[in-house]
């Protein structure tokens, strides 16, 4: 392995990571926060909300970002303002002020979302360099840095250490290696374009192609179940099995630990049996651990059904994440498509969640995440693997490729 391509993969190991252990910091100690500043479950989905919105603002331009700016400078602006959120957060939360909590929640979710973008960007450059499946290992460090965030947030929240002062330190975590670590990004890709082509304009031709759209709902089903796991496992547990806070955090943390180990190991099975079938089988495994994590009578039950439903939940992201980007001169533009439609959901579907919680128990609701999971498995062919430059255009639209 060349040097420039080593230094590339730890540095996206990092980053992955450090946006993991960032995200479930949050995740982890929302009861926490639900307490502190008064919630319900629907009135938490609102809260939830804010940050699904401004991720789904941020994520459309992210891959414009990327190409005008440079994949580590996505990442470097990304860890900043999601530093400056999570700033936000603990100040509302110090102050009990739901406003100033949204507006950090705002920020936090614009800024996880250009780093998003950027980091499966750099994730999918680092694949083609080596010539083999290696995205699922770095969600896998995005999977390791949740489960040590979660750990982390289980512990403080048994020392009954203040949610405030833990976000204050995350911050400054994200943004001093957010900083740092891109300088051995791989060197950004140039390329001559007429000023016509979809890359030169925000990569607004990447949302005609059917190929890139069956992808996002793809990732749609498979985000959802991620997210949904990812803001609801510890509260469901607390609320819908009679578990402590701290139990609920080691029950999310189930969850991750599941999802990163397959995570780890998935590159060879991509390989061996390709993505469609893998992905179906993932998909199966999380609807199966979903209902059972449900409807368990004990806590032992559910923990059996969240490690089914994070096994299940660990690969449908990355998959669609290196189908989008098969094509390396389109990969910002549409990695930047799939990660609107899979982030809108990741992001925005836990929180309406949140609102039939209200109705039926946030237990319950999660069983709405089952529609969304069957219509990936419908449309998982679409990330079968394709030779660069494929790809359908949409019923009456005219292939806009250059």
């Amino acid at each position: 392995m060349k040097p420039a391509v080593h230094a590339a993969t730890i540095a996206t190991y990092v980053i992955f990571g450090l946006n993991g252990l960032v995200f479930a910091s949050w995740a982890s100690r929302i009861p926490a926060a639900s307490g502190t500043l008064g919630l319900s479950s629907g009135q938490t989905g609102g809260l939830l909300l804010v940050a699904a919105i401004g991720s789904v603002i941020s994520l459309p331009v992210a891959g414009l970002i990327a190409e005008r700016f440079g994949t580590a400078n996505t990442v470097r602006t990304g860890g900043t303002v999601a530093a400056l959120g999570a700033g936000a957060v603990a100040l509302g939360l110090a102050l009990v002020s739901v406003p100033v909590a949204a507006a950090g929640l705002f920020l936090f979710g614009c800024g996880v979302a250009l780093w998003d973008v950027g980091q499966n960007i750099e994730g999918a450059a680092v694949e083609r360099a080596l010539n083999r499946t290696i995205m699922p290992r770095f969600h896998a460090a995005f999977s390791g840095g949740a489960f040590a965030g979660a750990l982390v947030g289980a512990g403080l929240s048994a020392l009954d250490i203040s949610f405030s002062a833990h976000l204050v330190v995350v911050a400054a975590l994200s943004v001093t290696v957010s900083l740092w670590v891109p300088r051995s990004f791989l060197p950004e890709r140039t390329t001559d374009r007429p000023s016509s082509t979809p890359e030169s304009t925000g990569g607004l031709g990447a949302w005609g192609e059917s190929r890139t759209l069956l992808l996002g709902l793809v990732v749609l089903g498979a985000a959802l179940t991620e997210g949904a796991a990812n803001d609801w496992v510890a509260k469901a547990s607390v609320d819908g099995l009679g578990t402590t806070e701290s139990a609920g955090a080691i029950m999310f943390a189930v969850f991750v630990a599941a999802m990163t180990l397959v995570r780890f190991v998935g590159g060879a099975v991509i390989d061996h049996f390709g993505r469609v079938r893998v992905l179906q089988a993932s998909l199966g495994s999380s609807l199966v651990g979903l209902v059972l994590f449900v409807v368990a009578p004990t806590v032992p039950l559910a923990a059996v059904g969240a490690i089914l439903w994070g096994a299940g939940a660990a690969l449908g992201f990355p998959m669609g994440m290196s189908a989008a980007a098969d094509d390396p001169e389109r990969a910002a533009a549409r990695v930047s498509v799939v990660s609107t439609v899979g982030y809108t959901a990741f992001l925005a579907g836990p929180p309406l969640l949140g609102f039939l919680g209200d109705l039926v128990g946030i237990r319950t609701a999660l069983l709405a995440v089952g529609v969304a999971v069957l219509a990936s498995f419908i449309v998982a062919p679409a990330a079968r693997e394709r030779p660069p430059r494929s790809v359908d255009s949409l019923p009456g639209i005219p292939d806009r490729n250059p």
